[in-house]
């Protein structure tokens, strides 16, 4: 529990350290999207009756909080190759399980900040009926889980950090845009459907806009959910023990 902690409180002092920077990073993509998509290209744009700018919403929060989650990789890349952190954890007595939670709590905690920053631009904006509720929060959480396991288990895999870069552009970005993040994902051609609606991020857009908009939940999209959860986080413990060896 104290290397939990101890791994956990670590990444929050670096985030406090830099809170308003991140803060402001976190703000300008977000305004961008709701702006030139929400605002600007979705203006007297409707989608399964909906305005469009509600349509965008519950996307932009899955694919920024996923973002968010899985960008744990690029700091503990930098504290594993350069400023040599990992080598002082394999020297600690803590053990990977606790490891592993600090880290991808702390992946959670910046997405949970990315989704507040969202929604609080959307309250000041006005006119978006979206319901907000626990639920809501806990897709967020068990998809900022998944993707913070993910990036704990690829920055335990690289062998050097120009490497991330691959990942993110040949997996991430494609998901980012494909995963019913700006349009339904039925606008994409028939060959291509069935791999992309099985995405963690196309599972967790169409459930928190199903919350969102005060839908009947398939609730095997959530048992998924919590499946690949579980999976990703055995990835990542499995790839801290065998970055250890």
């Amino acid at each position: 529990m104290k290397g939990f902690l101890a791994t956990y409180l670590r990444e929050i002092l670096l985030l406090k350290k830099r809170f308003f920077r991140v803060l402001l990073s976190l703000s300008i993509n977000p305004i961008l999207y709701i702006l030139a998509f929400g605002i600007g290209l979705g203006k007297g744009l409707y989608l399964e009756g909906r305005p469009y700018l509600e349509f965008l919403i519950p996307g932009l929060i899955s694919a920024s909080s996923m973002l968010q989650a899985f960008a744990i990789n690029v700091e503990i890349n930098v504290a594993r190759f350069y400023l040599k952190v990992f080598e002082e954890f394999q020297g600690a007595p803590i053990s990977p399980l606790s490891y592993a939670l600090g880290e991808v709590l702390s992946g959670i905690t910046k997405a949970f900040l990315s989704t507040s920053v969202i929604l609080g631009i959307t309250f000041l904006l006005g006119g978006v009926s979206i319901k907000i509720n626990l639920l809501f929060w806990i897709v967020v959480f068990i998809n900022a889980f998944i993707f913070a396991s993910l990036g704990l288990a690829s920055a335990m895999t690289i062998k050097a950090h120009a490497d991330q870069t691959l990942i993110t552009n040949f997996i991430i970005t494609p998901m980012m845009f494909l995963g019913g993040t700006f349009f339904p994902t039925s606008n994409l051609p028939a060959f291509i459907q069935p791999l992309v609606e099985i995405l963690p991020l196309t599972l967790v857009s169409k459930t928190l806009r199903d919350i969102a908009w005060n839908k009947p939940l398939d609730y095997s999209d959530l048992v998924l959910l919590i499946t690949l959860a579980i999976f990703a986080f055995l990835l990542a413990l499995y790839t801290i023990n065998k970055a250890k060896d």
